[in-house]
């Protein structure tokens, strides 16, 4: 059969399917937005560089607040600093819920840290916050923990002699580390085959998710998983995370000591063995491995992306460089490690750091919420259940807040006498009860590799600045960079 012919055969028979679905209904005064057409949505009303810039040239029509059909799902789109703020914070229990995400779904099924609601969530989230916190038992801080890893950096950095390199498969390997001995107890070589391929499978996957064709996918997941497609592949890479990961968690079960836990999954386990008696636990395997891949891809992935905009920025603003490393020669010097110390003296770096997150907006869309209840939000009534995407990526942009929100410019970050400034609209890791469970140790990861790599190198591109492209390779549920090459020189 003609490909064509096969297209419209499955686009009819799918067609067909929703149509006896049915459409469903909703009770409630949802925010208005685009007319709907039956089963496509506003599918036809999609800019097709993705649905952060459909809704950014919706918003301009219906506002802050404003409701689209995506598929046969209404989602309620929340845009601006203060829209976002009045939900996630003013109202933080009942936009506490989690939305599916339908291209992980029939792998997480619900479970796990990133992606549990209600009680289950609470009681992970907590855990979590407190074994992080006691991360070690008594052992290592994570600031020696990043501080070590940036020696390990640096040393491989010194291996290329200034030849320009792709650094994103090291910035990588620093960030994966770290979330790697807190959780698996293990520090990886840069040359090991498994580390690799594990780091390839989060890697791909996220890309995969990021991509339009994924974007299509939740959309039309009912009927759409049932074909090839990126879904497929995202599938099969988590499916093979979890064998690795399975594998981890029964090592650990073999030889754990309950009297001196080494990390995450040690903690983890004992809980689950306290909990035993309990049938109603959240403390299962299926809760376990779900979060060490949930931790592992926000460890890993945000932290590696974040550190690849920084420094393509700075080829791109050369200048830029320079004053941090004019910072760094006076609060540091050349003879000692940086250390988070060192922060609360260097407001000028701490505002390029920002400003690098702020610009990056490497999760435009954030993650899908839903109201855990029947809530009203300005004069509108949104169901129990009702899906809601706060839109980080209008907060970072806000021109109210933000003076050029367009341009990288870290004096968005500091006041008139250079100190470093606070600002309601800097949401890189979301903010309410959902707020990213990893913010501290990327900031302190971002802070010390940053300040790290420009006190033993200095940067160079081999393409002028003026024709370096800050265009993502794909944007979607999360913002990749561009590949590029760059040449670290030592000072």
């Amino acid at each position: 059969m003609e490909p064509g012919v096969l297209l419209l055969f499955t686009l009819s028979v799918g067609f067909l399917l929703l149509l006896v679905r049915g459409h469903p209904k909703t009770h409630g005064h949802l925010p208005p937005g685009p007319h709907p057409l039956p089963i496509l949505g506003n599918l036809l009303q999609m800019d097709r560089g993705g649905l952060l810039n459909s809704i950014i040239q919706l918003r301009k029509k219906y506002g802050d607040v404003f409701t689209v059909q995506l598929g046969p799902r209404s989602v309620v789109m929340l845009c601006g600093t203060e829209a976002i703020r009045e939900a996630l914070v003013d109202q933080a229990e009942a936009f506490s819920g989690r939305g599916t995400i339908a291209v992980v779904e029939p792998i997480v099924q619900g479970n796990g840290l990133v992606f549990a609601n209600g009680e289950h969530w609470k009681t992970l989230r907590r855990f979590s916050l407190a074994t992080m916190r006691d991360f070690g038992m008594g052992k290592r801080s994570v600031e020696e923990l990043i501080k070590e890893e940036a020696q390990y950096l640096v040393e491989e950095l010194r291996k290329a002699h200034g030849a320009p390199l792709d650094p994103t498969f090291l910035f990588q390997c620093i960030t994966a580390n770290i979330i790697c001995t807190i959780v698996f107890g293990e520090h990886f070589d840069y040359k090991d085959q498994q580390f690799l391929h594990l780091l390839d499978l989060f890697s791909q996957t996220v890309s995969l998710m990021s991509s339009f064709s994924s974007q299509i996918f939740e959309l039309f997941s009912g009927f759409l998983k049932y074909f090839p497609g990126p879904h497929r592949q995202i599938y099969k890479n988590m499916q093979e995370a979890l064998i690795y990961i399975d594998h981890s968690v029964e090592q650990h079960r073999a030889t754990l000591d309950p009297s001196a836990p080494r990390d995450f999954i040690d903690t983890y386990l004992l809980r689950m063995e306290k909990e035993k008696p309990n049938q109603h636990t959240e403390f299962h395997l299926q809760n376990l491995v779900i979060s060490l891949i949930s931790l592992f891809i926000a460890g890993t992935e945000t932290s590696s992306t974040t550190l690849c905009y920084g420094f393509l920025l700075m080829l791109k603003f050369p200048h830029v460089a320079e004053k941090v490393q004019k910072e760094i020669d006076q609060v540091i010097g050349s003879h000692r490690l940086p250390t988070l110390d060192d922060r609360i003296k260097m407001p000028y770096t701490e505002a390029v750091i920002h400003e690098i997150q702020r610009f990056s907006d490497i999760i435009p869309l954030g993650l899908l919420h839903k109201v855990t209840k029947d809530t009203e939000f300005r004069g509108y009534l949104l169901p129990k259940n009702t899906e809601v995407y706060p839109i980080l990526s209008s907060a970072l942009h806000d021109p109210r807040y933000f003076e050029q929100p367009d341009t990288f410019n870290p004096d968005h970050f500091l006041d008139a006498n250079g100190a470093l400034k606070k600002n309601e609209a800097f949401m890189p890791f979301s903010i309410g009860k959902r707020i990213c469970l990893g913010e501290g140790i990327a900031r302190n990861e971002l802070f010390l590799f940053f300040t790290t790599i420009l006190q033993k190198f200095s940067v160079a591109s081999p393409v002028a600045p003026k024709d370096i492209d800050l265009t993502p390779k794909e944007s979607g549920t999360g913002k990749i960079p561009p590949t590029f090459q760059i040449c670290f020189f030592s000072r």
